[in-house]
């Protein structure tokens, strides 16, 4: 073989090559089709989160109206921070336990806050911010008898939310002061604290209910912090007895 027809020979394999890799890397570099990711949609509190199909997540991304139960559940919840707000109101007075106080106060920042964000929700869909005209009144400009003589009146016109205090309860405790007062406060807000709970468990038992974002959230919210400020509450008793 001459020497052009040797180099010729040569040069022909090295472009053949050349191009089988290129053809190679070619299909290397085209991705494989990516599997839909695992959507997961979160369960109520102490339920099993469900992974949706992309169908399912795509149909439920679409707003739906909140279910009578969503509204109902917010609306007596609105009416059940307005008494934890009351009760904590008495401390100023009441007690000399500092840290009574400093968690009361933090009950109250949390709920008037939590009150004034469930009656925006309501309003921005059109609905009622209370079961009843009078409940979740703004009681900002009245005096601690205007309050007192409000609250009464809204005891005996409304149903009670799980966990409220009775009027005499209220009755007992806006008398009390000092240790008993403490004893009184703390066992009534655990009694409520644990009301709210039952509302969350409530809430999430009706199929369909509790699913709009911001109401998940914010029930998932009330289970864990209540539940914190039980414990933290059943603890105080315990040093005070």
């Amino acid at each position: 073989m001459s020497s052009l027809a040797y180099v010729s020979l040569r040069s022909g394999i090295a472009v053949a090559f050349a191009l089988c890799a290129t053809a190679a890397l070619s299909q290397q570099s085209v991705p494989a089709p990516d599997s839909p990711p695992a959507i997961v949609q979160p369960g109520a509190p102490g339920s099993v989160s469900k992974t949706l199909s992309t169908a399912a997540a795509t149909a439920s991304e679409a707003p739906k109206p909140p279910s009578k139960p969503d509204v109902e559940f917010m609306q007596g919840m609105i009416m059940h921070h307005n008494q934890a707000v009351e009760m904590t109101e008495l401390l100023k007075t009441r007690t000399h336990d500092p840290a009574i106080r400093e968690l009361g106060n933090k009950i109250d920042v949390s709920q008037t806050d939590e009150m004034r964000w469930m009656k925006q929700w309501l309003t921005e869909r059109g609905l009622p911010t209370s079961m009843d005209s009078m409940a979740g009144m703004d009681m900002s400009g009245m005096d601690a008898k205007e309050k007192e003589e409000h609250m009464k009146m809204m005891a005996m016109s409304m149903p009670m939310m799980p966990g409220m205090l009775t009027t005499a309860q209220m009755d007992e405790l806006r008398k009390a002061s000092g240790p008993k007062f403490d004893h009184l406060f703390l066992t009534g807000m655990i009694q409520h604290h644990t009301g709210a709970l039952q509302m969350v468990k409530e809430l999430f038992a009706n199929p369909g209910a509790g699913q709009d974002p911001q109401l998940f959230d914010f029930a998932n919210d009330v289970d864990n912090t209540q539940q914190a400020e039980i414990d933290i509450m059943r603890h105080m008793l315990k040093e005070r007895e």
